[in-house]
Order: structure tokens, then sequence, then C-alpha cells
């Protein structure tokens, strides 16, 4: 299957277009319009030297106002900047909005090329090269997994993970709305409340590799002998967030960063990623953000279209009085089995 370019043009637009070109296979093609989308879909964004391109905010504000515009498409992200920064932030905006209007993504999607290319620093230590090849060759890693991508396999199982208390949470509320429509399906549920998990504190590369090549962790505990079992069964994680100041909370937070030891062993792309989201004020839209960026982009989760469900409740019991929540509920539902 041939793969479109989207490429909001700027001034830096033909340079970023230059290193994508030996990577990309035969008949593709080049668009900076988003109707009639289908397929297999690389997303090219070329900051200016304030980290902007005008095009992509037109692009950004279309794709937010027609939630089925990408049905059917399946992405990936290359962002590059004259400096350090905005690169991620700048494509994870991009990936959430694409995601929302129906785009699926590959699990680590983003290529980011940074003005000095410090970031492949590590990669050309491994491959024994210069950043600049590191670069290319990530770019062309990237694009010969999405041109080969055929999709994950049926959803038959779900690892479910939370740090909520059962009798006030709005977000297992929702959750056992959600549930009520996935016949067949089996779930493994995951509380990390009260000290369950301990936060990676950042054992050195070997540490971490040999612990990880056996399938555990140094700290062990809940996340080795329970969860890492999980998720290495399950078709997809499902990440039960609360909205605590606009960011994870704490629990769910460690919870990630210690996947990095089972990311170690092996990768994600087959296995889906839902997140569950429920603020008291807004901001949902921002841990959703988070979500796709530590666990599609960094840990290799497959991002099917509309990943996320978002809600808003404050009170204790009051989702379950917001009008037409169980509606969204069971539409959630039914596109997670689809």
């Amino acid at each position: 299957m041939s793969i479109t370019v989207v490429l909001p043009e700027n001034g830096d637009s033909a340079a970023l277009m230059a290193r994508l070109e030996p990577a990309l296979p035969a008949g593709y093609s080049v668009t900076d319009r988003l109707e009639g989308l289908s397929g297999k879909v690389l997303f090219a964004v070329a900051l200016d030297e304030c980290g902007c391109n005008e095009g992509y905010y037109r692009m950004l504000r279309q794709l937010r106002g027609a939630p089925g515009l990408l049905d059917g498409c399946t992405g990936a992200l290359v962002v590059s900047g004259h400096g350090e920064l905005y690169t991620k932030s700048i494509a994870r905006t991009l990936a959430l909005a694409a995601n929302m209007a129906g785009c699926a993504f590959l699990g680590r999607p983003l290529v980011e090329i940074t003005g000095s290319l410090r970031n492949f620093h590590t990669q050309a230590e491994i491959h024994g090269t210069d950043v600049k090849t590191a670069c290319a060759m990530a770019i062309r890693e990237l694009v010969d997994r999405l041109a080969a991508w055929q999709g994950p396999s049926p959803l038959r199982r779900l690892t479910v993970v939370h740090a909520s208390a059962r009798k006030t949470s709005n977000t297992l509320a929702l959750w056992d709305l959600v549930k009520r429509g996935l016949t067949g399906v089996e779930t493994e549920e995951y509380c990390l409340l009260n000290g369950a998990v301990a936060d990676c504190v950042g054992c050195t590369y070997t540490t971490c590799r040999h612990f990880g090549d056996q399938g555990g962790c140094f700290y062990g505990g809940v996340m080795v002998e329970e969860v890492f079992p999980a998720i290495r069964r399950s078709d997809a994680l499902v990440m039960l967030c609360a909205n605590y100041n606009d960011a994870l909370s704490a629990n769910l937070t460690a919870c990630i960063n210690r996947l990095t030891a089972l990311f170690r062993q092996t990768r994600f792309y087959e296995k889906r990623l839902y997140g569950l989201v429920v603020s008291g004020y807004s901001g949902g839209d921002l841990v959703a953000q988070q979500l796709l960026s530590a666990l599609n982009m960094n840990k290799s989760f497959f991002l099917p279209p509309r990943f996320a469900l978002l809600e808003t409740a404050n009170d204790a019991g009051s989702l379950l009085r917001s009008p037409g929540v169980e509606g969204r509920a069971a539409a959630f539902a039914r596109e997670m089995l689809r």
C-alpha cells in the first residue's frame, strides 16, 4: 500500500522532504490537504525558528472540527525543528487531534529531528555511526514499519490499570459503563493504590536490561508479579485516569515508568492502548496527550482510532448523572471491539 505524506508547507518543508524522500517507497504522494485521505499517512511537519508552522495550525483546526475526517487511516509522524524544543509537543498535539478524527497510529510513530540532532546521540553510538546517519536510519525504520503494518490482532483480553478508590471514583464508574459493552472480552484489573507500586529510580542501562531480559525489574512487587504477566497475555492496555492537576496520578506515572523494564525485553506494537480520563473541571486532553506520549510514542503501544474517552465529573457519583454518558460509554466499547 502506498504512503501519503501530509506536508503543511513553509520555508523549511523542502528540507524536511529531502530527508524523507530516500526512505519513501515507490508510488508515494505528497499533499497539504486532509480531505479524502485513507490508508497509510505520514504527517511531516517542519517548524520554523520559533517552533511554529502556520499550515500545521490550519490543519489542527480542521482536525478538531471533523471527528470522522481520517477514518480508515493509519499514521506516523516526523517533526523537524531548528532548536531542541517543541517537536514533541507539536507531535503529540497533532497525534491526539488526528486520532480523535479517526486516525490510528503505529507504536513508536514519531521521529523528531531537532536542530542539533543530539537526540540521535545514543542511536548513533549503538550503531557505530554519526547522528545524521542515525537520523536517516530512524526515518527509514519508521517508514518501513508504516508500509508493512497490517493491524493488530483481534481484541480478546484486556489489562486494566487504575489507582482509584471504588467507593468514590467517577473514573471507575465510567469504566463500569464501558465494560458492559465489551461482551466476549476477558479483563484483568489491577489497582495501584496505597504504595502498591514503587516508582522507577533510574537504574543504569545495564542493570535495567539485565532484569528486563529476565522479564522482571530490580524492585519486583506487583508490577513484576502481576501487571507485567497480564500485559504479556493481553491484547490491550486500558488506563483509567483521574485527572490530578492536569496530569496523571503519581501511581499511574510510576506504573508507566516501571514498564521500561518490560519494554527492554519486548515491544508492544501489537497491543492497543486505551484511556478513560475523568476530570473534575477541565484538561482531559492534557492527560490524554500524556498517555499517548508515554505509552504510544515511547513504549510502542498501538494507538487505535479515538483511543480515549474524556469526561468531566466532580462530586462522587456525578458522572452517572452526566447527560448521555451511557451512550458515549457504549459507543466507546463498540469502537474498541471494532
